[in-house]
């Protein structure tokens, strides 16, 4: 089953990266629910050893291809933020160190793995991956694009991913980049 996730958390971030036209520095916000990744109910049975499998996957990803992951807590921790400094390193930090229960099992894989983690209330963020509909687009830009992926799912969890544009502006007369679209 190890392999398994790692290969299906790969799949996914590989193809939001892809269709979303992620580059450099892009940031992606990913909100896991591990119970619902080994087929329980969302909150019952979190799982350290798969939330580091999906973890390793994402950050391999993520360190190859030069963007920043932000990996979402659960409510406990109101849906905080866990990123590497370099991300942001002018953002407000706040002091908390999330756990399996208290955070989640990705959050605190998460928290402890980067380089130099710290812990924020919000981002907003180029793209996203649910994975087991955890409610990511609170911490998304503005105007959200759902995407439906080929590969939806890690283990049992079904996957939802998004990415963003900039806003429409100007009205009718106005002309749009089509790059930014």
């Amino acid at each position: 089953m190890k392999k398994t996730i790692y290969k299906q958390t790969q799949s996914v971030i590989t193809e939001l990266c892809e269709r979303a036209k992620l580059g450099k520095g892009s940031i992606v916000v990913v909100g896991c629910s591990t119970s619902e990744v080994v087929g329980s109910t969302i909150g019952t049975n979190s799982n350290f050893e798969v939330a580091g499998q999906i973890f390793d996957a994402l950050n391999d990803f993520a360190k190859e291809k030069g963007i920043y992951l932000a990996i979402q807590c659960c409510e406990h921790l109101n849906r905080a933020i866990i990123i590497e400094h370099d991300a942001l390193p002018f953002a407000e930090r706040v002091n908390v160190v999330p756990q399996p229960k208290a955070g989640g099992s990705l959050a605190t894989q998460a928290y402890n793995k980067f380089e130099n983690s710290i812990v924020i209330e919000e981002i907003k963020a180029d793209a996203g991956i649910d994975i087991g509909f955890t409610l990511i687009g609170m911490h998304l830009k503005n105007v959200a694009v759902p995407l439906r992926l080929e590969n939806n799912k890690i283990g049992e969890a079904l996957v939802v991913a998004a990415r963003t544009r900039p806003k429409f502006i100007g009205g009718e007369r106005a002309i749009y980049n089509a790059e930014m679209l």
